[in-house]
């Protein structure tokens, strides 16, 4: 399979948006549609430091996305790459589309002079986890939130 990542632009807005609501579906959770639709705004416009790649075959069918968010630390003189949404479509998993588009995501923050990426996953998402292992490491913090 041919895998192309790239960053998004307008005309993936259908693939974007399936994919999207496929993997909110996926943690099953509830996103309202404006919100989602400011998302894939921001994300177009690079707003708010937001970002996003989609993975594509040899035909242009989307088979991945990933949000990207950079954002300052107070621990480092750089930016940080927040990995906040990854999802490759099922028929396209255990194909390297997740691996691109990780990849591609540390090439970004590369170019952007981010000192770290890093992401989170379900504790239970051993099959992403599986691959997460292979490109990046496992840290000891909890997180929480309110």
């Amino acid at each position: 399979m041919t895998i192309a990542v790239r960053p998004i632009v307008a005309a993936d807005k259908a693939g974007w948006l399936r994919l999207f609501c496929d993997y909110i579906t996926f943690y099953e959770e509830n996103v309202p549609e404006d919100v989602i639709e400011l998302t894939w705004r921001r994300l177009l416009a690079q707003d708010d430091n937001m970002a996003g790649l989609i993975a594509t075959d040899g035909e242009g069918r989307a088979l991945g996305i990933v949000n990207m968010v950079f954002h300052r630390s107070t621990w480092s003189p750089t930016w940080y790459c927040y990995l906040e949404d990854l999802f490759v479509a099922a028929e396209a998993r255990g194909k390297g589309v997740g691996r691109a588009l990780i990849e591609a995501t540390y090439a970004e923050a590369d170019r952007r002079g981010a000192s770290r990426t890093y992401w989170a996953t379900h504790q239970n998402n051993g099959t992403a986890r599986a691959l997460y292992d292979q490109l990046g490491e496992l840290t000891e913090f909890v997180q929480y939130r309110r």
